[in-house]
């Protein structure tokens, strides 16, 4: 006889929003203060199956993810806005060929224009800020950078938050194992 109680939720915390940090494969010496982050949403649309009554809406058509939105603050130095900058301007042709030959170059000189993408992570942290799960993205780059709005008239010393929208391909929610955090089981 199965217990009622082994279909219940085991682990009675609750997510927590501020408990997250972001990386990038391509640079893992930066690091992004991140302010905000979310999972992308994700939508699915529905094919219809004619009726004579009524349409019948059916699941079957193509998955639109959303675009990733990262805030962060940006350091001192400004390193980590301007490897969003670079990678822009590279992509975007108003920097030299040299900028885009370096961006596809591996380090071991072979180019590969999938090189120029970068796979990024989300990580989950639990209320011991430890991680939890691991939010993949495959294949980023980045479409917009917000700007730094310089002020010398303001009183107050707010640190410069700049915002970056990428596009991918897909994103996976993993545990730390690598596997799917809750696999698709039937029931």
């Amino acid at each position: 006889m199965t217990s009622s109680f082994a279909n219940q939720i085991q682990n009675r915390n609750f997510l927590s929003p501020t408990g997250f940090k972001f990386t990038l494969a391509k640079y893992p010496k930066v690091a992004f203060y991140c302010n905000s982050a979310k999972i992308p949403e994700i939508t699915l649309n529905v094919l219809t199956q004619p009726n004579y009554l009524n349409d019948i809406p059916q699941p079957g058509g193509k998955m639109t993810f959303g675009d990733l939105n990262i805030k962060f603050l940006v350091d001192e130095s400004m390193e980590n806005y301007m490897v969003i900058h670079n990678w822009i301007t590279a992509f975007g042709g108003s920097g030299s060929l040299a900028e885009y030959a370096t961006l596809i170059t591996d380090k071991n000189g072979t180019q590969d224009t999938v090189k120029a993408f970068s796979d990024g992570s989300i990580y989950v942290l639990n209320s011991n800020y430890g991680s939890t799960s691991v939010v993949k993205f495959k294949d980023l780059f980045p479409v917009y950078l917000s700007s730094l709005d310089f002020d010398s008239t303001a009183t107050d010393i707010n640190y410069f938050t700049a915002e970056v929208v990428f596009k991918y391909t897909i994103y996976d929610i993993l545990g730390l194992d690598g596997k799917p955090l809750y696999p698709f089981t039937s029931t």
